[in-house]
């Protein structure tokens, strides 16, 4: 475990914790079935029969995973 070798300030600990920014996630548009659907890039999605019950994952067009 990293143990700091000198004490930080209370100045720039605050200084350093306030400059910290939490960005909204990065979303990509697709149209499945006439929907537009917001997902997350790089993310397996789930594929559903049309009751809505999850059959499987599904990356890049490929079965990666069952549900």
């Amino acid at each position: 475990m990293a143990v700091p070798k000198r004490k930080m300030s209370r100045s720039n600990t605050r200084h350093r914790r306030s400059a910290w920014i939490a960005e909204a996630p990065k979303l990509v548009k697709t149209v499945e079935n006439g929907k537009t659907v917001y997902s997350l890039p790089h993310r397996a999605r789930v594929v559903e029969d049309s009751q809505g019950t999850p059959l499987f994952l599904e990356y890049k067009g490929r079965k990666v995973a069952d549900a």
